[in-house]
This record gives structure tokens, sequence and C-alpha cells, in this order.
């Protein structure tokens, strides 16, 4: 192989996802059912119809196409079931995240589970941390917040949760749900402007509430880039510095702070992407794909052929092996 070929090979995807189909378990668990003919799964009357999901072998055979070594698989928004009580979503996250092990099985040393958290119960989702992380295996997944749910990750029921994860030195990707403000509805905005402004809101909550300066043992890695979050924060910065109510906690500046995140590289714009390696730091930048939909880098070198040579050799090998991700 050339040293040309190997310099563009993919170390490690952060940002697939799967969804598993125990169908021996399926039948004890309300709102979600499994149809052999049409082959998808139907969650809370919600049809997940893309077929390449629930099949690892169309990952390993996308990653063997595009020359990328490892990816760590997580469910994907439709999964997440934010509205489930306690004990229902205690069943449910069992069953992801077996289902997650049961996936990378079938190629451990290319896949592995980013365990999926249950950000609407984090007691649960702290308990999941403990127990999973003894496995050696802290690395994990979970929904960015969620207006319809209430979910706001400073609020202080999730100390247990950042306490768990930063003793386990954990990983933590940080993925967005559907922006609920409807005046998303049109042009398909939910996804295109919803999730980048969700995924900033939650980076603004760790980020002034002090717990990414709390916590400095944890990885957060956001989803798309981070969102909106390198454009807006130096407009929270100034919010602290001006003394804009509430904003001075006294935590650390956001654009300290942001440089504790790792950011994915799916940006859709080399421009984009430089801004969020200036904010976040050009080597917590990581390569995602967001396999196997069509929002992610189905073709990851073709998309990323305007980056920078050297920011795009850092995200494809460099900042995960300086990371100790692999």
């Amino acid at each position: 192989m050339s040293a040309a070929v190997e310099e563009e090979r993919i170390a490690l995807d952060v940002h697939a996802h799967l969804a598993p189909v125990l169908a021996d378990r399926l039948g004890a668990i309300a709102g979600v059912e499994w149809s052999e003919d049409a082959g998808a799964l139907t969650i809370d009357g919600y049809t997940l119809a893309a077929k390449s999901v629930y099949r690892p072998e169309a990952l390993l055979a996308w990653m063997d196409e595009h020359r990328v070594d490892r990816a760590w698989i997580s469910i994907p928004p439709p999964l997440y079931r934010l509205g489930l009580d306690e004990a229902a979503m205690r069943t449910w996250t069992h069953y992801a995240n077996d289902g997650l092990d049961r996936l990378a099985a079938k190629q451990p040393d290319r896949l592995a589970p980013l365990y999926h958290l249950p950000v609407t119960h984090p007691a649960l989702a702290a308990e999941v941390v403990a127990a999973r992380a003894k496995s050696g295996k802290a690395r994990f997944a979970m929904p960015a917040g969620s207006q319809d749910h209430k979910v706001i990750l400073s609020d202080p029921a999730y100390g247990a949760l950042w306490a768990a994860l930063n003793a386990a030195r954990a990983f933590l990707f940080l993925h967005p749900c559907k922006g609920c403000d409807p005046r998303y509805e049109p042009f398909y905005l939910h996804n295109l402007l919803g999730s980048p402004m969700e995924t900033a809101l939650a980076a603004a909550h760790l980020a002034m509430s002090g717990v990414l300066e709390r916590h400095p043992d944890m990885t957060i890695c956001l989803a798309h880039g981070g969102g909106a979050a390198a454009a807006v924060a130096g407009r929270l910065e100034r919010g602290q510095i001006t003394g804009r109510p509430g904003a001075d906690t006294g935590a650390e500046r956001p654009r300290l702070a942001f440089k504790r995140f790792c950011v994915d590289c799916i940006a859709h714009d080399a421009d984009a992407l430089r801004l969020a390696a200036a904010m976040h730091g050009q080597e917590r930048v990581l390569f995602g794909s967001d396999w196997p939909f069509s929002m992610g880098l189905p073709d990851p070198h073709k998309q990323l052929a305007d980056t920078d040579a050297l920011l795009r050799r850092r995200i494809f090998r460099d900042n995960p092996k300086a990371l100790g991700l692999f």
C-alpha cells in the first residue's frame, strides 16, 4: 500500500448508527415491533425504514470501501424513546445496549458499542455508566436534550451522571434530538437547523454551568461539527463579560470551556469545519460519518477533499490516536 493511500485511511468513525434487532426479546417490550416482511422496526408508531441500519455487514462493507478501520456504533434517534417511564426505560436501555454488544461481537476488532444513556432518567444513566465501565468499555452516547421532555443538562439532577462519567474517564457522544419548535417544520428545518441549535444549547449549558470545568477527565464529543456551538461561543462569552442576567456563574469563559469538547467533522462546509477546529482545537476534531444516513458523509474522502490536508490527516488518523481512543 502506498504511503499516500495509507495516510488517507480513517482510523476511527465515532458516529455510526446501527439498530439492534433481538427478536427473542422484542415480544416483551411494549411499543416496538419488528416486521420480517418489511425488514424494519416500528418504534412507538414510527417506522425506521433505512434497511442498512439493521445490517452490520453493510456497515463493514462501507468501511472496507472507504478505508475506515474501526467504527463506534450507537442507536439512531428514533430509538431514543424519551417518553418512557423509568421502569420501561430501564428495560429498553438494557435491550439497546445488549443489542449493540451483539452487533459489535460480529467483528469486535472493527466495531465497538457506544452504550446508550437515557437522558430523561439521569440516575438510571449514571447507573448504566457505573455498570458498563466495569467491562473496560467506558464509551457512551446520549441525546443532547429535549424541549418536549424538559431536559436541561445543567440541572443538578445530572450531577451523579457527570461524576460517574468523570470517574470512569469516559467518552460521551452527544447527539441532538429533533428540534421541537413548530417553525422548524417547513423545509426539513427541524433537522437542518433545529439539530445544530440543540447541540449548541447543550454545549452552552455544560460550559456556563461549570460542568465541563468540574469534570475534566471525561471526554464529550458533540455531533455534526458541534452544531452551532462554535458560531455562538463569542456571544456567550460577551454575555458573561457584560453581566447579562444569569450569564456569569463564575465558570470559565465559553471560548475556553469549548476547547474541552471534541466534535465530529460533519459540517458540510470547509469554512464551517475550519471554524469548529479553530474554536474547539484542531486536535479535538474526530471523524464521524453518521452512517447510514444521507445527512452524513457517505463518501468521506470526496466530501472532505476541500479540507486542509493537515487538518484532514488529524481527523482521519492523528487525533483519535493522540486522545487515546484506540
